[in-house]
């Protein structure tokens, strides 16, 4: 069943490269089909999914290499399948709102679905060795999509981004490597490498944890490891980035969470500085948001402020903690892509992401106006949205670890809403008028509408996604709650 997620994405790409037309919206068409037919699958998965049942769901393995002791292992848990149904959705939403695509239009759709697959296969691997290999491929079609199709400056963007995250990588593989030779049996299983890195000395554990976090911590981002975001977000084409910001990003929380459940001891040692880690990306992405000029970049520097959200969830260690942390990954990747989205559209109509370019869209393009004010009321935690729920829990897990110093963390929170309330005022309050701009087509509308229920769908009914994740959460709470 896994197989068939993972790879039906490669097959669209096949199709889409080699159908034989020239007009580019027969290209959107399969790309459309074939990104629906992803996300259905994903929700027929979800819907034969059991939370209560056994903690790897649909698990399928077929050797690899076996003297190596790798296998293609697919298999997912709660937490994997919250990742893969974010991953459709937000694909889905990324290839609506190209419909415009015209120039490079064949090589954009094979690529996005290519990113679509190698995403997928990062969060249902069992094996570490094939994660590995996921994880690398997203690089491939990421970085042709911004080397090829993006801004201005969009060679030095792909390469930033290209060096950060390979540079990043090395350290994870070595990392692995490491655990590799302590996994009985010499094995690359991930349930093989939890049981042995748990045996490891501390200090063996801290070295290994510190190659692992190097290398999620540069997809997250984490601050200081953050350097390659701003510019490639920029760069990148808008549905682009509502993929990099919405899925991307998680992709490093997530292979946190699996070194949290390889490495415990390490985690309880360094506990305290992930927390301060996750302070200072707060502080630091919030004022830089508050302070750009540039829409793209400044939902790029928000995204450091929500990703320092995700850390410090994690970095509790307790149930309510990592509970918060998922939220925030799902309640981020829609909040994002909504953003970038709009900001995307404006862009496609003024070719301007300056801010003092805009004046009020009320009164000339009020769908722009709606949505620009709901998705950064929404990424501020509004109450309501799913932010407050992952926020929330966020904050109560770092009141049971550290007491009253959360209040810290709720300021630099505080911090990062400045800037949301900055734009809404200048965009979507009374004030000089906008220039014309057409405002959001049906198809638009629909792609934005459709993120926006889910928003506050989670944030008023969030039971379902707390069920589906709450057993595997339980299981990495667990390992600390001695």
């Amino acid at each position: 069943m896994l197989k068939v997620l993972v790879f039906m994405p490669v097959l669209g790409a096949v199709a889409v490269a080699v159908l034989p037309v020239r007009r580019a919206v027969w290209l959107w068409r399969l790309a459309m089909l074939f990104a629906l037919a992803a996300l259905g699958h994903a929700l027929w998965l979800a819907a034969g999914f059991d939370p209560a049942g056994p903690a790897i769901q649909f698990h399928e393995s077929r050797p690899w290499n076996v003297r190596l002791g790798s296998y293609f292992a697919l298999g997912i848990d709660g937490i994997a399948l919250a990742m893969v149904l974010l991953t459709a959705l937000l694909t889905l939403i990324a290839v609506l709102v190209s419909r415009r695509m015209e120039q490079g239009a064949r090589l954009y759709f094979t690529l996005v679905l290519l990113l679509e697959s190698a995403m997928f296969g990062v969060f249902t691997a069992r094996d570490w060795s094939l994660f590995y290999v996921f994880w690398e491929a997203t690089l491939i079609p990421l970085f042709f999509l911004i080397d090829r199709l993006g801004g201005p400056n969009r060679q030095r963007a792909a390469l930033n981004f290209f060096l950060y995250t390979l540079g990043g990588s090395v350290f994870m593989l070595v990392s692995l490597l490491f655990l590799y030779d302590a996994a009985p049996g010499h094995s690359f299983a991930m349930g093989d490498m939890a049981e042995g890195g748990r045996d490891l000395p501390l200090n063996t554990q801290l070295l290994i944890f510190a190659g692992l976090f190097i290398g999620f911590g540069v997809k997250m981002p984490v601050f200081p490891l953050h350097g390659w975001l701003p510019l490639a977000h920029v760069e990148a084409p808008s549905p682009v980035s509502i993929l990099l910001s919405g899925v991307l990003l998680k992709m490093g929380a997530y292979g946190l969470i699996r070194a949290t459940e390889t490495l415990p001891a390490a985690l309880l040692a360094t506990q305290d500085w992930l927390a301060v880690l996750a302070f200072a990306s707060l502080l630091y992405g919030g004022v830089l948001a508050w302070r750009q000029q540039d829409l793209k970049a400044m939902v790029a520097y928000s995204s450091i402020s929500h990703m320092g959200v995700v850390l410090l969830g994690i970095a509790t260690l307790n149930v309510t903690g990592l509970t918060g942390a998922v939220m925030q990954m799902v309640a981020h990747g829609l909040t994002a892509a909504t953003l970038f989205l709009v900001v995307g559209l404006l862009y496609q109509r003024t070719h301007s992401r300056d801010l003092a370019d805009y004046g009020c869209l009320l009164g000339r393009a009020p769908r722009f106006a709606f949505f620009t004010a709901f998705a950064l009321l929404a990424a501020i935690g509004l109450p309501g949205s799913a932010g407050f729920v992952a926020e929330l829990h966020a904050l109560v897990g770092g009141f049971g670890r550290w007491g009253g110093w959360v209040v810290l963390l709720g300021v630099a929170m505080l911090v990062g809403a400045a800037y949301g309330l900055r734009v809404i005022g200048r965009l979507c309050m009374q004030g000089l008028p906008a220039q014309d701009i057409a405002d959001m087509t049906r198809t638009e509308t629909a792609a934005a509408a459709l993120l926006g229920i889910a928003i506050v769908a989670l944030g008023v009914w969030p039971a379902p996604l707390l069920d589906l994740v709450a057993g595997s959460v339980d299981r990495v709470g667990r390992l600390f709650a001695g």
